[in-house]
């Protein structure tokens, strides 16, 4: 029987404002956020910190399995194919039917995480407002002065459309989806996490990777982001954070899959290194290259990446974030 709990420590202040939920290790091998809400806890209890206004909602261990196992996942990605089940199968089910409401009750959402390779923090933002069926929105604004004030310059944008576009690709190349694991691999909504649900409900969201897993500055970076978010809502007294310049801001456009386990990539790439047009980026196990066919940058390469998911991704410069 499974034994873990799911725990929100939330704090209503005696003047109306905005809900804000914050969010610490969804991956349970990223506890940089799960640290910097510790932090901003232990001073809003001391006083250090005065909410004035609102409402504010932290769970500073999103899914406990993961997180006592120090690995990425319980039993599956909870940050893909977020959603209610009304038949859970996985344990990040179970969290999804507890979290998704708390979501809804809440306007805003910062949702913290780190990541694997060296590298400096970043802010993945949603779209710009639109009326489309994939990811209707209507509050980019918002969303991007709050981004402007978590304390990190670089931005990233187009995550769900470019999952749209690879799990299209996922599902032609599978003949018999058959397994359990293939129906979310080849889902629709495979997308779908944190900040993407809760933009489906009616709020705005951001996930903020604060640096490699072990950088000791990541806590500092999730701690800082979680007192300007505050700041900039108008749930603290004080002046209000300024908003970032000289932003570097790129586009996520396509996803490469694994499709063999001797897919190789030619070097040792790291996330936002630089591609410049018939760059070799790897090798197919039956020999076929794949070449940047533009300029741009590769995102998230994974050499350990099981076949059928995620290799790498690619990224060009984001005007329209850099006009921000």
């Amino acid at each position: 029987m499974q034994t873990h709990h799911f725990k929100a420590i939330s704090y209503q202040a005696v003047q109306p404002g905005p809900r804000l939920l914050v969010l610490g290790a969804v991956h349970g091998n990223e506890a940089a956020g799960t640290q910097g809400i510790w932090r901003v806890l232990s001073e809003i209890d001391s006083r250090v910190l005065n909410l004035v206004a609102g409402r504010v909602t932290f769970v500073p261990i999103t899914n406990p399995l993961a997180y006592e196992r120090g690995q990425r996942v319980g039993e599956r990605n909870l940050n893909r194919n977020l959603g209610p089940s009304t038949e859970p199968k996985e344990f990040e089910d179970h969290i999804a039917n507890w979290l998704c409401p708390l979501m809804a009750q809440h306007d805003v959402l910062l949702d913290l995480h780190s990541f694997q390779a060296v590298g400096r923090a970043f802010v993945m933002v949603g779209p710009q407002d639109n009326a489309d069926a994939l990811e209707p929105f209507s509050q980019a604004q918002a969303e991007m002065a709050l981004a402007l004030r978590l304390g990190v310059s670089r931005f990233v944008d187009g995550w769900l459309s470019t999952y749209a576009r690879g799990v299209a690709r996922r599902r032609a190349a599978v003949a018999n989806i058959a397994s359990r694991e293939q129906q979310l691999d080849t889902d629709p909504r495979y997308g779908v996490g944190t900040t993407e649900y809760m933009r489906s409900v009616g709020g705005y969201a951001l996930t903020l990777e604060c640096g490699q897993h072990d950088d000791p500055g990541a806590p500092e970076v999730a701690y800082r982001a979680i007192v300007n978010t505050l700041a900039h809502l108008g749930h603290l007294e004080g002046p209000k954070p300024p908003a970032v310049t000289d932003i570097e801001a790129l586009r996520i456009y396509d996803v490469i899959d694994k499709a063999h386990p001797q897919d190789q990539f030619s070097r040792a790439w790291s996330s936002f290194d630089r591609l410049h047009a018939g760059d070799l980026i790897g090798t197919r196990h039956d020999g076929g290259v794949l070449r940047a066919q533009t300029d741009g940058y590769i995102l998230f390469p994974n050499a350990r990446a099981d076949v059928g998911h995620e290799w790498f991704y690619l990224a060009q410069a984001n005007p329209r974030l850099a006009k921000a």
